[in-house]
């Protein structure tokens, strides 16, 4: 019995040692004050999307605004600043939401 509740204690400490780390969903609004027409609008969701973890993009033009849904487990706001400055478009966030 005694052999059992070794190996049980020992089986629990493995699953807790080795599960996953939960991804949490995150929103990020990204200031572009040089996104001024539909051709930076498609230019910049196009750079967004290619970045591993992007789950949705919203463009609001008319206010140079991006808000970006990603999953933190696999990019980060600066990943982020990075994709739409390689792209031409420095941003920097407005703010950040869970």
């Amino acid at each position: 019995m005694h052999k059992l509740k070794c190996i049980l204690a020992a089986f629990f400490v493995l699953i807790a040692l080795t599960a996953p780390s939960f991804a949490v969903q995150r929103k990020v609004t990204l200031i572009v004050p040089g996104m001024n027409c539909s051709a930076c609008r498609v230019t910049l969701n196009k750079a967004l999307k290619k970045v591993t973890g992007v789950e949705q993009v919203g463009i609001v033009l008319e206010q140079k605004l991006i808000i970006v849904t990603y999953d933190d487990l696999k990019t980060n706001v600066e990943a982020l600043i990075k994709a739409t400055t390689d792209a031409g478009y420095p941003s920097q966030t407005r703010k950040v939401q869970k």
